[in-house]
């Protein structure tokens, strides 16, 4: 593994250093952060003791890790602008990354600090658009076109959404649960606080099932957090490898011939159905040199991919064909020729989103695509294990420490009175599910936000009050955090812009 980072130089190995060292921090920083998420109801409601909820959340954040997979992960990384992805210099890459984590991280701390549940993936979004707004000022490139915006309206709209769904979906659970869980005094223990229940039968842990029930979604919540959030830092830390390193980390050096061979056929495949789509380009295809070629990659793609015409994707879809033909490892390529084929299969992939979105596209064409674009980013979205060893590492030991400050807010400030088993219950189910499915379809989300609203939900359904205040303030960050990390993060690029 070392040998691919030889030949840096002194100042790269330095901000590779510092840019790793921030990615790290920021997943130990999200694991205590959000560990509340995950033991807050069991904790308050007896259902486990706070020392083994705390290690349990910490082993199955690790597993989610492992298993996430990497959709969420290349969904942050794409927020930033293409060309800002293909073009940067490795010192000018790790700069701004480091600025985007800087500011994250003191967002986090502060609010950490004052017990307030705020959003880490709001924290980074908002990195994001700050580094990438200023970068786009300081390059003279258009404000409008620094930011993937498409997919930066879906995932705030996902974190907008997550919450409003989380405070109905627990709340129509507590409601459930009343109507059809409650009608002898037996069931109706589940409605009850640890304080009353040990007036009613002498007991402070809930009634078995129940205690099942938490103690499960708890770890759902534990494991759902770790696919969702833990994929974050997998993503930051593979852009900060392929800034620094290209030669090993552009493509997947460790891919088999049978990948390559995925790739060159999704490839050819890609051409043969656009060129039905235009059947005019395809003597254009066979008569274009080389060079006018990447003359046409760097005018149209590098600088802006939503300005081109299919007959560009067909001159990158043939040039990329070239680099793969007879190839069966990547390791016989140059560095420029692995940066080149990365940014020629990303450029092409941005095009079939496009193209699946078309009035005129069919079902079948949109599963069709949707199969290529797999199979040509299956080479170059990628992380090794060690990587994601790494991340999980960080995160499950980050939730093993200063959980206390926001873990009290949610189990004690949200609700006017003592959390019950079913409020627990149902706001526990309610997060473990939404961060699930939004882990397993590439929706970055808030999981500190969708616990907070289920457990507010879960209050109101009940007929108990919620603490104005408290309320209050976890809404002023919520609001506050974008802001904020936009401006700081702004403030930290350019400061450590003009020192370097």
């Amino acid at each position: 593994m070392l040998h691919l980072f030889y030949g840096l130089d002194y100042y790269t190995t330095c901000f590779l250093t510092l840019a790793l060292f921030f990615v790290l921090f920021y997943e130990t920083i999200n694991g205590f952060h959000d560990t509340a998420n995950a033991i807050a109801t069991v904790i308050y409601t007896r259902a486990l003791r706070s020392k083994l909820a705390v290690v349990m959340s910490g082993v199955f954040n690790f597993i989610g890790v492992l298993l996430g997979g990497l959709s969420v992960a290349y969904a942050i990384v794409h927020l930033l602008p293409a060309d800002l992805l293909r073009n940067v210099r490795s010192t000018d890459g790790l700069i701004m990354l480091s600025s985007m984590l800087i500011a994250s991280i003191i967002w986090n701390l502060g609010t950490w600090y004052y017990g307030l549940p705020a959003s880490s993936s709001h924290t980074l979004i908002g990195g994001i658009i700050g580094i990438s707004v200023t970068n786009a000022y300081l390059t003279g490139h258009s404000l409008l076109e620094a930011l993937n915006i498409p997919k930066m309206l879906n995932i705030l709209t996902s974190l907008i959404i997550s919450p409003i769904l989380g405070f109905v979906f627990a709340g129509s659970l507590i409601i459930i649960l009343r109507k059809y869980w409650g009608g002898n005094k037996k069931r109706k223990r589940i409605h009850m606080t640890p304080n009353e229940r040990e007036k009613f039968d002498g007991k402070k842990k809930p009634p078995f099932w129940t205690r099942i029930a938490l103690i499960l979604s708890a770890i759902g919540v534990s494991y759902s957090h770790g696919a969702n959030d833990g994929q974050k830092g997998i993503g930051l830390i593979m852009l900060v490898l392929i800034c620094v390193a290209p030669s090993g980390f552009a493509v997947n050096i460790n891919a088999n011939d049978y990948d390559i061979f995925r790739t060159r056929d999704a490839v050819i495949h890609l051409q043969q159905y656009y060129k039905k789509l235009t059947p005019n380009f395809s003597q254009q295809i066979t008569e274009v040199s080389p060079i006018i070629s990447s003359i046409q990659v760097k005018n149209n793609y590098i600088n802006s991919v939503k300005n081109s015409t299919l007959s560009d994707t067909l001159l990158l879809c043939e040039e990329a064909r070239q680099l793969l033909d007879n190839l069966v490892s990547y390791d016989t390529l140059r560095v420029e020729e692995k940066i080149q084929l990365r940014s020629l299969l990303i450029c092409i992939t941005d095009t079939i989103d496009r193209i699946s979105h078309l009035p005129t596209a069919t079902d079948s064409d949109v599963l069709f695509l949707k199969k290529l674009k797999s199979d040509l980013l299956n080479t170059v979205e990628y992380a090794p294990l060690w990587i994601i060893i790494a991340i999980a590492c960080a995160l499950s030991l980050g939730t093993m420490a200063g959980w206390r400050r926001i873990a009290k807010t949610i189990g004690e400030k949200v609700g006017t009175q003592e959390m019950t088993y079913a409020q627990g219950m149902s706001a526990q189910i309610t997060a473990a599910v939404s961060i699930g499915v939004a882990s397993y379809t590439g929706i970055p989300v808030s999981t500190t936000h969708i616990l907070s609203s289920s457990v507010a939900g879960a209050m109101l359904a009940s007929g108990n009050g919620i603490q104005g205040r408290t309320v209050k303030n976890i809404l002023i960050a919520w609001m506050l955090t974008l802001p904020v990390a936009i401006i700081l993060s702004s403030i930290i690029y350019v400061t450590a812009t003009k020192l370097i």
